[in-house]
């Protein structure tokens, strides 16, 4: 066990909540924590990588300016740094430590997997907090979390506590009437290079980048409202670039109504489920429409 992991530790009567993830959904869920009470820490996971970096705590992991409904995204790598961080009012802990090392410092009162993992196992993460959410597919209640969020847009933010939630159907949502076709995906393993800043302006066929030797293109007009940090290693079929189309009602900082439902869907479940072992020592089952 690292020993500097190991104290000091946030103020009894401060809850602690673990994000597992960094991306855009994970962060506004980290928003809503925060004003709840808690202190917050976030742990990164390289996969999927985080494409909608200015709507997200990530970059703090990089020594960068994160900032997020007037919070601050900040590094924090020891048990002392977690501490001061995770408990500022205005900060969240964003870490590269992974969750056996953050345990290491503390349990958490409430843990959340925001990975969006599509494509991975997802571990049995019940036991580790005294109230484990799972956010989007692979999530199946009383077998791997104690509760779960819907993040598929036509459901985002149903709260299921009985069942699964839904598969994926790699069906993004439309954004200015533009689908699927307003991102470019990884067509290979590789290490991704790019010039190319979130917010900047391109027009389709123009090179963004390059994936190992293979030149990445812009697939439409917009711009940039995600992209793969570089020098970052990415795997098949993974995101690398999102395009938003609006042009002048382009948007690529702050919290979507998508994270803000998915939030708000998540904080309702923790007071529920806190609500309902107060009262009654297990929840209610049923899926309740967040």
């Amino acid at each position: 066990m690292n020993r500097s992991l190991q104290s000091p530790v946030p103020p009894a009567r401060q809850p602690v909540a673990m994000v597992l993830g960094t991306n855009e959904i994970a962060s506004a869920v980290a928003v809503h924590l925060k004003r709840g009470g808690y202190a917050v820490v976030l742990s990164h996971d390289p996969f999927p990588p985080v494409i909608r970096r200015a709507m997200a705590f990530h970059d703090a992991l990089y020594g960068d300016p994160a900032v997020l409904a007037l919070l601050h995204g900040q590094l924090a790598e020891t048990g002392p740094e977690l501490s001061v961080v995770s408990a500022r009012p205005d900060c969240v802990a964003v870490s590269p430590l992974l969750l056996n090392d953050l345990l290491a410092w503390r349990m958490p009162q409430v843990l959340i997997d925001a990975r969006l993992q599509k494509n991975r196992v997802t571990p049995d993460l019940r036991g580790i907090a005294r109230l484990t959410v799972g956010l989007g597919p692979n999530f199946a209640v009383g077998r791997n979390c104690d509760v779960a969020i819907e993040t598929r847009p036509k459901k985002a933010g149903d709260i299921v506590v009985r069942g699964r939630t839904d598969e994926p159907d790699g069906v993004p949502p439309a954004l200015g009437g533009v689908g699927k076709e307003r991102f470019a995906y990884a067509t290979t393993d590789g290490l991704w290079h790019t010039p190319i800043e979130i917010g900047m302006r391109v027009y389709k066929n123009v090179i963004v980048g390059t994936l190992g030797s293979v030149a990445v293109r812009a697939p439409i007009d917009g711009h940039v409202r995600g992209i793969v940090r570089d020098s970052l290693t990415v795997e098949a079929g993974g995101k690398l670039l999102e395009i938003d189309p609006r042009g002048r009602n382009a948007v690529w900082t702050g919290m979507d109504g998508r994270g803000r439902t998915i939030a708000r869907a998540t904080m309702k479940a923790i007071r529920l489920r806190t609500a309902q072992r107060a009262s009654r020592g297990n929840g209610s089952k049923e899926v309740v429409d967040g």
